[in-house]
């Protein structure tokens, strides 16, 4: 598991740098990379996209706003 990377990744979303976590999570393999990917390209707009990823993490699209999900992507991650 890639924890370090998964938080500099949701960080650089903060920052605005969606291409920069973008670039670190589409090389990762696991469930909570394939999750933060999916929040990504639901950001960027991509439903597609971001539908691939969510199942691809055994996980549905949330309803919920994108920042109550990058903070709950944020807080699950510091718990492995």
């Amino acid at each position: 598991m890639n924890i370090p990377k998964l938080l500099k990744a949701l960080e650089l979303d903060i920052q605005g740098d969606w291409d920069g976590a973008h670039k670190i999570v589409q090389v990762l393999n696991s469930k909570a990379a394939y999750r933060v990917h999916a929040y990504l390209h639901r950001k960027e707009g991509d439903q597609g996209n971001a539908a691939y990823w969510y199942a691809r993490a055994d996980s549905s699209m949330p309803s919920k706003s994108l920042e109550d999900e990058r903070e709950e992507l944020k807080m699950c991650i510091e718990r492995l």
